[in-house]
């Protein structure tokens, strides 16, 4: 702005909860509220998990390493909510088996052992195979590994499509009413009598209004600029920026498991199976204090990570193999642990408010997997100020598309109703929108009747349903966080998406 007064745009009247971040955190409480009949605003300065949200590791898992750190508590609720997410998306959530090498200089088998029975029996696990040992001399996901590693773990966790999980919260929250507002930005909030009064400002300059009974601080990286910069107060509590940083390459091992591998500094690097030809490798902890709009990956951190590549595996990826790396801020709750692996990944709510007087809860950490309890543990705090709130309800739920009974008898179904269509691009479909895949395919016959062709499996019939249900408005949108088109296309290509979304 250039000192001349933003224009009026819509006032939005009185609602229950305006939420401020559109990652997991904001999408979950958001979701969670409207389906307990509060009336919900979001509002989200950039695209929907365009930050943190979009760039983790991409796994729904208990956390095995926080086991040595005592992280008791967090591991539990964390090993039980997998279960959870995978019964309620099991089109973007599946089951994945972690090898993880013995390497006696960083652990003891004992310990490894320990440290896997507990994760086997921690959260009551039911859907998902439990640890064993490996012969790597024998098993197949020893073929890749240095002769030197003889001996392996095996156990279960799940991956997840997290920039998609976010958007399916999103619909879910729209469907039940909640008002969604993407690329606006909370500018100013004021208490007023019992109600909170905020302005946003939208990428086109304009202003919009909402009272609202109560505020939810969901920024993330930024929840403190959040709490001092818009509301004007006083936080009790920080966060501590960790930067994690992550390569793809193509994938370098034949089958569908993953690889974790301990590193002498007592990290662990994942390296996982991703858009079926290509791996993720990840990930760094550095303490971070520039600004979360400019993280990225440094050249330090790619040397690391392939330098944990190169001691474990025959034919590790080299410099010139990377198609792609990213970097993301985790918003973590500071502390005062000296060791940026060693900060806890658990959460802590900041609530300023009284009887009377308007809240504003504020989040300080977290992590993916924790989205939903953490959304109902944010809810039970607000409680006193919506006493005839609905009781919890989203354990037993299925996210949008997800209200299958087993994913591939789902995929094959589909397959055989569209029997004119690239199995693979139906698949494609089936994986990203579930059973919302009919509603985008329609009556489609033939890869013609799908539209202009922009290369790989993306066609315009997908773009258009996007742009017409999930808030896609550009082509980072589209190929980089609601779907992963942008691995597979040129830049030519990425331009032909953005030239027709323009165009709109």
């Amino acid at each position: 702005m250039t000192g001349t007064a933003p224009a009026a745009g819509r006032d939005h009247g009185l609602v229950d909860l305006a939420v401020i971040g559109g990652g997991i955190n904001g999408a979950g409480i958001a979701r969670d509220a409207a389906g307990r009949g509060l009336t919900v605003l979001l509002c989200e300065k950039d695209d929907f998990a365009e930050g943190t949200s979009s760039r983790s590791g991409k796994l729904i898992h208990g956390g095995l390493r926080y086991l040595e750190y005592y992280e008791f508590r967090l591991v539990r609720e964390a090993l039980i909510e997998r279960e959870v997410l995978l019964a309620s998306a099991p089109h973007i959530i599946w089951p994945m088996r972690f090898v993880l090498p013995h390497s006696p200089e960083q652990r003891p088998a004992w310990l490894v052992r320990t440290g896997l029975f507990l994760y086997d029996h921690l959260g009551g696990r039911k859907r998902l195979a439990g640890s064993r040992s490996l012969d790597l001399s024998r098993a197949p996901e020893g073929v890749p590994l240095l002769a030197e590693f003889r001996r392996a773990f095996e156990y279960s966790d799940c991956w997840v499509d997290d920039a998609r999980l976010v958007i399916l919260n999103l619909i879910d929250a729209a469907d039940k009413g909640a008002v969604i507002l993407p690329r606006t930005r909370a500018a100013s909030a004021s208490r007023e009598g019992d109600v909170w009064r905020l302005e946003m400002l939208r990428a086109d300059g304009t202003s919009e209004v909402v009272r609202s009974r109560a505020l939810v601080n969901a920024a993330g990286p930024w929840v403190q600029d959040v709490v001092q910069g818009v509301a004007g107060l006083n936080a009790g509590h920080n966060v501590r920026l960790v930067k994690g940083s992550h390569l793809v390459v193509p994938k370098f091992w034949d089958g569908p498991h993953a690889y974790l591998l301990q590193n002498d500094d007592r990290r662990v690097i994942f390296v996982n199976p991703y858009e079926d030809d290509l791996a993720l490798i990840g990930t760094t902890d550095i303490p971070y204090e520039g600004r979360a709009e400019e993280v990225a990956i440094d050249e330090a951190e790619t040397a690391y990570l392939l330098q944990v590549l190169k001691r474990y595996f025959r034919n590790a990826p080299q410099r010139a193999d990377i198609v792609h790396a990213f970097s993301g801020v985790r918003p973590l709750y500071d502390d005062n642990a000296e060791n940026p692996s060693a900060v806890t990944r658990d959460y802590v709510f900041e609530v300023d408010g009284t009887a009377g007087v308007a809240p504003v809860l504020s989040i300080f950490g977290g992590k993916i997997t924790t989205y939903r309890r953490l959304a109902e543990h944010a809810l039970q705090r607000l409680e006193p100020w919506f006493p005839k709130m609905s009781p919890a309800w989203t354990s037993g739920a299925t996210l949008p598309g997800g209200d299958m009974a087993e994913f591939d008898d789902f995929a094959a179904g589909l397959a055989g109703a569209y029997p004119g269509l690239p199995r693979e691009l139906v698949q494609h479909h089936a994986r990203l929108y579930g059973t919302r895949a009919r509603a985008l395919l329609g009556s489609a016959r033939n890869c013609a009747d799908l539209g202009r062709h922009f290369g790989g499996h993306l066609y315009a019939s997908e773009v258009d349903f996007l742009r017409q249900t999930e808030w896609a408005t550009t082509s980072a949108d589209v190929l980089d966080r609601r779907t992963k088109h942008g691995l597979h296309l040129s830049a030519v290509q990425r331009a032909a998406v953005e030239c027709y979304l323009a165009a709109k």
